[in-house]
């Protein structure tokens, strides 16, 4: 077991603690400081990865900053025509973000098709199972978003239907290696471990678990080892530097926006599509950089 999964289950268990003592409000408030601090720092140096892959590659930086952009543009568009389009792409590029993190390093088969299932798959049963647990609430803010009222049995068929494909990936993962075999114990442990926290927590704390400590800060760290080689506190000084303007950038429009709109529907629907049209461009950029350093073990 690594120090950082050793780490990630640490403070999850403190996280799970902490429910005992903070009313649902504070595990919202603090869940949002926690978001808004570690989540979006850990996607705020995308420019800086997409300079590094470009000082290795033969694609114009312009080339690969107008296709960061260009997806943010297009996300924002499409959001205002067809907002259940982009929730739905938002879920699944984020269940594929959260897989791959939790699985790359972890790679026991060749088979790149079913490597792509595997990792959606997993990172899908993650939300779905936060999304399980709190389904009402989850039900409101998709009508807030969307407009569309979807019943409880969708996400109840969509929960299963994950958790089924799971059990055959993990069969089927375990009879094609060994490696994976003497993993199972400890992945099914981790499982076992977000089903109380999902189940004990809030909506937003929950999901603050899972996203701050099992997948920004190992993706901040191996974001670090990228850029600059290794993980020293000296170079995580560097990264917070450099991520720090596009951090503050975000930050203020996240506070402006709360504070003109807070009092309106509209603002709910800003504030998604923002994750949303940053969420996406990050998925690729970390995407390419995994394939980065992928080729160099090779």
């Amino acid at each position: 077991m690594s120090k950082i999964a050793e780490i990630s289950i640490f403070l999850s268990f403190l996280g799970l603690w902490l429910t005992s003592f903070l009313k649902n409000e504070t595990q919202v408030f603090v869940g949002f400081i926690l978001i808004l601090s570690f989540g979006i720092s850990h996607g705020a140096n995308d420019l800086l990865i997409i300079k590094k892959i470009r000082n290795e590659n033969s694609t114009s930086y312009w080339k690969m900053l107008s296709i960061y952009i260009g997806t943010i543009l297009i996300a924002i568009l499409l959001f205002s025509f067809i907002s259940w389009l982009v929730l739905l792409l938002f879920i699944i590029a984020s269940g594929y973000h959260f897989g791959e993190q939790h699985w790359e390093k972890k790679i026991f088969t060749k088979q790149k098709i079913f490597h792509l299932l595997f990792q959606t798959n997993y990172g899908l049963l993650i939300l779905l199972l936060l999304l399980h647990f709190h389904d009402e609430e989850v039900l409101k803010i998709i009508y807030g978003i969307t407009d569309i009222l979807i019943s409880k049995d969708l996400l109840t068929i969509s929960f299963v239907t994950s958790c089924f494909l799971q059990i055959v990936f993990f069969c089927y993962a375990s009879y094609q290696s060994r490696m994976f075999q003497r993993n199972l114990i400890k992945e099914l442990f981790y499982l076992i471990m977000f089903v109380i926290i999902f189940k004990v927590g809030s909506l937003i704390w929950g999901f603050t678990v899972y996203f701050i400590f099992w997948h920004s800060i190992p993706s901040l760290c191996d974001q670090i080892k990228f850029l600059y080689g290794d993980i020293s506190f000296k170079n995580f000084k560097l990264f917070c530097q450099s991520a720090l303007p596009y951090w503050i950038i975000s930050m203020f429009g996240v506070v402006i926006s709360y504070i003109y709109l807070r009092e309106y529907k509209i603002f709910d629907s800003i504030f998604f599509t923002f994750l949303a049209a940053i969420t996406f461009p990050h998925v690729i950029v970390i995407e390419r950089m995994y394939n980065k350093l992928n080729k160099k073990t090779e």
